[in-house]
């Protein structure tokens, strides 16, 4: 008899668990998927590719229906076959519409939600978030019918939703709350550096902003955006794209241990045994998560525990951070600004539109980041991961892998 496994959550990281264990244990489990999206399992971080029209939905597509019945799972999608409650005590699952369904295994991969920041006059219509196809295509809706659109947060998720309504032809407006964009993943100089190409593009900003409150019309739409400053902005869409934070509402009700997400050690389990969780909505060793690539490293641990290989342990890396917005080139790692003890390496050529900047502490790389020539990024990564002795390379890192490899054979 195979064990039953049930998938709450059809997004990537839930899906490529399901692909990881299809791969090491093909006929282990009978398996059911509830999403609450009518889709198949989609490509999320390219919904950005779809709005500024280089891709279309069909293109992000992973898995799509057949993909399921192939590989027999039984797929559950759509609003009403959203997972409502979990029943530990029967070890069952209930959806919106009454479907239930019972485990002797429950990967929960609900992903996170949009944070609405709280803003007088942030219900009115004409305000969304960056977060799945239907936020998309309500944008390229609006982008046909209006012009003037404004984007809360200069972070990843906020440039490329600005960049994608810029090319779809609308007036666009970024407010930030700080003087650097990506001041996240950027430094000062690489921040200033984007926004001068971004505004090459069309783009505006209001940087340093403080949001006092949303107007909108007599039927509820949002006219303009008031700052604190006294300024105002006309908005015909309003896009929030401030954070997310974990899904974990239906962790919590089931009684599940949860502090910022939901807790799990490094197999992936929760504090029910039976129960294992990955992706944006869970908690590990105090980090949570946002960027695909731990996302996917979860699931390889994941599916290794649930196949009973169980030998594998996740840990937590440094993600490295890249925006989707073609002709631009960044990319960030790691401790970026260091602290006294460390040591900052740069090399800027203003005519190239090329900046690199390495931290280096007790001759290992803590942090880097590269703007305009990207190409020494993984290596990078790759020293800081395995805390690589650089003293032997130090004069030349800065230069690239290449450079120290022609050197080296010379």
């Amino acid at each position: 008899m195979k064990q039953r496994l049930v998938v709450i959550g059809n997004g990537m990281a839930g899906m490529r668990t399901v692909e990881e264990l299809l791969s090491a244990a093909p006929d282990k489990y009978d398996i059911t998927v509830f999403g609450a999206e009518p889709y198949g399992n989609y490509n999320r971080i390219m919904l950005s590719s779809v709005l500024c029209g280089e891709k279309t939905i069909e293109d992000i597509v992973m898995n799509d229906r057949q993909w399921y019945v192939d590989n027999g799972i039984r797929l559950h999608a759509g609003a009403d076959k959203a997972v409502v409650r979990i029943e530990r005590g029967a070890r069952k699952v209930v959806a919106l519409d009454g479907t239930v369904a019972e485990y002797d295994r429950l990967l929960i991969a609900t992903g996170s939600k949009p944070v609405i920041a709280a803003v007088p006059g942030n219900d009115l219509e004409g305000i969304i978030s960056f977060r799945d196809i239907i936020d998309v295509n309500k944008m390229l809706a609006y982008s046909r019918s209006h012009k003037k659109a404004v984007v809360l947060g200069g972070g990843l998720l906020g440039l490329e939703a600005a960049n994608g309504l810029v090319l779809r032809g609308m007036d666009v407006t970024v407010i930030h709350n700080s003087d650097v964009l990506l001041n996240r993943q950027m430094d000062r100089q690489a921040g200033k550096m984007l926004q001068t190409a971004l505004e090459q593009r069309g783009l505006k900003f209001k940087m340093s902003a403080k949001t006092q409150h949303l107007t909108g019309d007599e039927k509820g739409h949002i006219t303009a955006v008031r700052f604190e400053d006294g300024s105002e902005l006309d908005c015909d869409l309003f896009i929030m794209a401030v954070g997310v934070r974990p899904n974990i509402s239906l962790a919590q009700e089931a009684g599940l241990y949860c502090e910022r997400g939901i807790i799990v050690n490094d197999t992936l389990q929760s504090y029910d045994p039976s129960i294992y969780a990955v992706g944006e909505c869970i908690q590990h060793r105090g980090d949570t998560f946002g960027l695909v690539a731990p996302l996917f490293e979860q699931a390889k641990v994941c599916a290794n525990h649930l196949s009973a290989h169980g030998v594998a342990e996740y840990n937590t890396l440094p993600a490295a951070t890249k925006l989707k917005v073609t002709g631009i080139n960044l990319f960030s790692v790691g401790d970026f600004l260091g602290d006294k003890n460390c040591e900052a390496i740069h090399f800027t050529d203003p005519s190239m539109g090329i900046y690199k900047k390495l931290v280096i502490r007790d001759n290992k790389l803590m942090g880097a980041v590269l703007y305009g020539d990207t190409a020494d990024g993984l290596w990078y990564q790759q020293l800081l991961e395995k805390k690589t002795n650089i003293s032997a390379i130090r004069a030349l890192l800065i230069f690239g892998k290449a450079y120290l490899t022609a050197t080296e054979a010379a």
